[in-house]
């Protein structure tokens, strides 16, 4: 559940950085560049998704035995657009997530998304998440019993 939740916010939080050559194989550096064009394919879906800057905020992810605590923040505590836009959002995927609805993830990364076959199988009330306004943004945590939905 946590692997395939963190995945979106992941590669959406992800921005161009600079590539170092140094001891790097043409292997390594191809699969590199195949990672960062994905990166930037998923950024870009992303946008369609969440509603704030992701340049303005950062995603930070916690893995628990039970599941795993998501949070966004601004990258500055006082602008409230992007605050706002955080909480709304995590409230709307929580709602939508709790009913089944992982259209905005597999949106971004497609049928083939890592644990989304899990998560949609999920019973009602196998995952519980709670959300919580925190300083500059919001938080979801995400529990189950369930070990192959921990897995997802």
């Amino acid at each position: 559940m946590f692997k395939a939740l963190t995945i979106l916010a992941l590669a959406s939080s992800l921005h161009a950085q600079s590539m170092n050559h140094t001891d790097m194989d043409h292997a390594t550096h191809m699969k590199t560049i195949e990672d960062a064009q994905r990166q930037a394919e998923v950024s870009l879906r992303g946008k369609d998704v969440m509603p704030f800057s992701l340049a303005a905020t950062t995603h930070i992810f916690s893995k628990r035995v039970d599941g795993g605590v998501q949070q966004v923040v601004a990258k500055n505590s006082n602008d409230n657009a992007q605050v706002i836009l955080v909480r709304q959002h995590f409230q709307q995927i929580r709602e939508e997530f709790l009913k089944g609805d992982f259209s905005n993830p597999t949106h971004i990364h497609g049928q083939s998304m890592p644990g989304l076959a899990d998560l949609q199988a999920a019973k009602p009330g196998q995952i519980t998440i709670d959300y919580k306004d925190v300083n500059g943004g919001a938080e979801l945590t995400y529990k189950t019993g369930t070990p192959r939905l921990v897995a997802a």
